[in-house]
């Protein structure tokens, strides 16, 4: 497969692969890809995407179908959105690690008042990661 974006880091060409027989959606395989390269660092900050027509083409997927994985991502402050001037990997870290911690803060506020232990709250979120994220 072509690389889908242009060279990065060392000349590197990142790729996202889309597997139609896969369990997940298309759009949230190029969410989710698109995700844990900017994480790693594999899309640098500030690395500009391709705009979503030319994504859509290079996968062979519908352009609404990669514009709902960029709204995903916009949603989750992985991505950002600069009108005209395209679509950017944001800054780490930012919107989505205080959106992370006030959902976390929230749950633990919630499971207080439902009576839950420390412990089976901390055995309720290993099980929904667990489920979330396909590991066994």
């Amino acid at each position: 497969m072509p690389p889908i974006f242009g060279p990065v880091r060392d000349n590197r060409a990142v790729t996202l692969k889309i597997h139609i027989d896969d369990s997940a959606a298309p759009y949230e395989q190029v969410r989710a890809q698109i995700s844990e390269q900017a994480r790693t660092g594999a899309l640098p900050v500030g690395y500009r995407l391709p705009t979503v027509r030319g994504l859509a083409e290079s996968l062979g997927l519908a352009a609404n179908t990669v514009a709902k994985a960029y709204r995903a991502l916009e949603s989750d402050g992985v991505i950002e959105t600069r009108g005209r001037h395209g679509t950017y990997v944001a800054a780490a870290g930012s919107a989505a690690e205080r959106e992370l911690a006030a959902a976390a803060q929230a749950y633990v506020d919630r499971a207080r008042r439902l009576g839950l232990a420390e412990a089976d709250a901390l055995a309720a979120v290993r099980d929904a990661l667990r489920a979330g994220y396909g590991a066994g």
